[in-house]
């Protein structure tokens, strides 16, 4: 297939969206597509097609620092470029997804969508995630602007496709995995000398607002265990200053890195313990990392959070920003290691279904499923 992917959202790999978003490209070439890319992403790589950057005046090193550049839509290009496309895939719902979807009407060629954007994404940047009025528009502007022009959409949990419907959303929704790469897998390592007597606690996440890293700062300091107890924050993010003068006021032991695929599943290897205490998520791919790689989780039992899905036992939950019970969790896991390397190779076996190769035929399925129907439509 010829596979056209809009992406307002796409370069370094640095936030959720863009991982997502390359693991999708290489999957599909992989199998043998022929994948074009259209973002503002600057590349030599074949297959890219570049749009200016959007600018937002004073907000534009913020939304900078969130690792974030959106494409500025440009008709001519897009028509362009559209054309050809067996199937267009728009992953975002923002001006240059949007304008995607209406030339796509207006050239008759068929498209499906992502949700990849959770409302409470934006509110929670403001400290209003907990309001309901404001998610509640966010989810119908996106659905005025783009879903309700579109037939299918990726879902990356059944946590969005339940949001979806209860939004009021009338398509036909796809719940895949965003996918985990085989570079995660369980294998042995020693931890480095540092840390040889210290239990280590990892949480991948970008340092935002919403990813709750303070709940696990403050854990730390309710735990009979606290001297014993290393951080690690992988990712980067606008909050990084705020997390690092809140752990050395409290004299918490935290590292902050960024690290590469291949790092981090050396990390989440020699890591003792995943804790995920984020209240907003889609899915949350890097939790999916961790227990792919046999690292038992605790996760914060959030409404708003796809995450809880991954909570094979109770003890793998803890009580939404409640760091007190949080830290009773982290001592329970420390205290009964042998339950933990039980629940390990549980954590394995189960992970299993979310491989990456299994998340692109079903993708792939769902771009056949699109064409074929607009085949039939058009006849």
């Amino acid at each position: 297939m010829n596979i056209t992917i809009v992406a307002d959202v796409f370069g370094k790999q640095n936030n959720g969206t863009t991982i997502t978003i390359r693991r999708l490209i290489d999957g599909l070439k992989k199998k043998g597509h022929n994948v074009k890319v259209i973002s503002s992403f600057k590349t030599e790589e074949e297959g890219f097609v570049t749009l200016e950057r959007r600018h937002f005046g004073v907000f534009d090193n913020y939304i900078c620092k969130n690792g974030v550049e959106l494409a500025k839509p440009n008709r001519e290009i897009l028509t362009k470029e559209l054309k050809g496309s067996d199937i267009v895939h728009i992953v975002l719902p923002f001006k240059t997804g949007i304008m995607a979807s209406k030339i796509c009407k207006e050239l008759n060629i068929p498209f499906t969508t992502a949700f990849h954007c959770q409302p409470e994404n934006f509110s929670g940047n403001i400290g209003m995630q907990w309001f309901e009025p404001l998610n509640s528009y966010l989810y119908f502007r996106f659905k005025n602007r783009l879903y309700k022009r579109a037939n299918r959409v990726h879902c990356p949990s059944l946590f969005t496709a339940n949001q979806l419907k209860k939004h009021g959303y009338k398509t036909k929704n796809y719940v895949i995995s965003n996918g985990v790469i085989p570079t995660f897998k369980k294998f042995e390592i020693e931890k480095p000398k540092e840390l040889k007597d210290k239990f280590v606690i990892l949480y991948s996440a970008r340092f935002s607002r919403e990813k709750m890293h303070k709940v696990l700062l403050k854990a730390v300091k309710y735990s009979k265990y606290k001297d014993k107890l290393h951080l690690i924050f992988a990712g980067c993010g606008p909050q990084e200053q705020n997390i690092k003068n809140y752990a050395n006021k409290n004299n918490v032991d935290v590292e902050l890195n960024f690290y590469s695929k291949e790092e981090l599943a050396k990390v989440i290897n020699y890591s003792d313990l995943y804790v995920h205490p984020s209240e907003i998520e889609i899915e949350a791919i890097s939790c999916l990392e961790a227990i792919t790689c046999g690292l038992v989780p605790v996760i914060a039992n959030s409404k708003k959070s796809a995450t809880t899905q991954f909570a094979l036992t109770y003890d793998n939950l803890f009580k939404n920003k409640d760091s007190k019970n949080l830290a009773y969790k982290i001592d329970y896991w420390i205290e009964n290691p042998d339950l933990k390397q039980k629940l390990s190779k549980q954590y394995q076996e189960y992970a299993k279904q979310f491989n990456i190769e299994n998340s692109i035929d079903k993708m792939v399925e769902m771009f056949e499923d699109e064409i074929k129907e607009h085949k039939m439509i058009n006849r």
